[in-house]
């Protein structure tokens, strides 16, 4: 670079530093971890995505311009660091997404909760995958059994659901830390919009709990961002 290496730290890695945002690493670190334990496909962390992939590429040229301008070889490996952590949680992120769409792709293709939580390019994939798993099992399976039983979904036609297709398991049980106070619930799922009345199974997180319990009673709250999974 045309200036000397105490300018460039002055300027160069103070923009550095503010543009690669702690808050958005902890942020795509916390998208990572509710999707790899959460039991469904969550929605897309579209405008979280598109700011980190902003920010990797702002941390590999600035990576590129310590190699150049001869820098403290320990601080480019510092700067290499954060840039590699960042890569692979946007990476992890985005293949744990993956590994669910193929385990469930017909339930969330038929599913529109599910198919509006998906990116434009994941739905394109969920499609193909669909387009490719029915043909190869037509074409080497179900070619060959009786005409009753040539459905991808049902096990016979007179299956009345698609008793086929695995869908997610939300009564599975997760654990979970409160970021904010969460609304109070029932253990069934019921909520209880005011104070608790006399049932004794009503339940509430204050932040800082951390706490193992069934999924589905408190979807909503990590949707909102109440809690987050460990």
């Amino acid at each position: 670079m045309a200036s000397g290496a105490g300018e460039w730290s002055a300027e160069q890695i103070d923009d550095y530093e503010t543009l690669i945002s702690t808050t958005d690493v902890e942020l795509l670190k916390r998208a990572w971890r509710n999707e790899k334990a959460s039991p469904e496909i969550l929605p897309f962390e579209e405008a979280l995505v598109k700011r980190a992939k902003e920010q990797i590429q702002l941390m590999e040229e600035t990576v590129d311009d310590f190699a150049e301008s001869g820098h403290d070889p320990l601080i480019a490996s510092l700067y290499q660091m954060d840039l590699d952590r960042a890569q692979f949680l946007l990476r992890s992120y985005l293949r744990v997404r993956l590994q669910k769409i193929e385990k469930f792709m017909f339930h969330i293709w038929k599913m529109d909760t599910y198919r509006n939580r998906l990116s434009i390019e994941e739905e394109k994939f969920t499609e193909r995958c669909i387009r490719d798993i029915g043909k190869h099992l037509e074409e080497t399976v179900l070619s060959k059994l009786p005409d009753n039983y040539q459905s991808v979904l049902k096990q016979s036609i007179i299956s009345e659901e698609d008793d086929m297709v695995p869908e997610p398991q939300l009564d599975t049980f997760v654990v979970a830390k409160c970021e904010r106070a969460t609304r109070p619930l029932y253990l069934d799922g019921s909520r209880q919009s005011a104070s608790f009345d006399s049932r004794d199974d009503h339940f509430q997180m204050v932040p800082g709990d951390l706490c193992i319990l069934r999924y589905r009673p408190f979807q909503e709250e990590l949707m909102s961002g109440n809690i987050s999974l460990v």
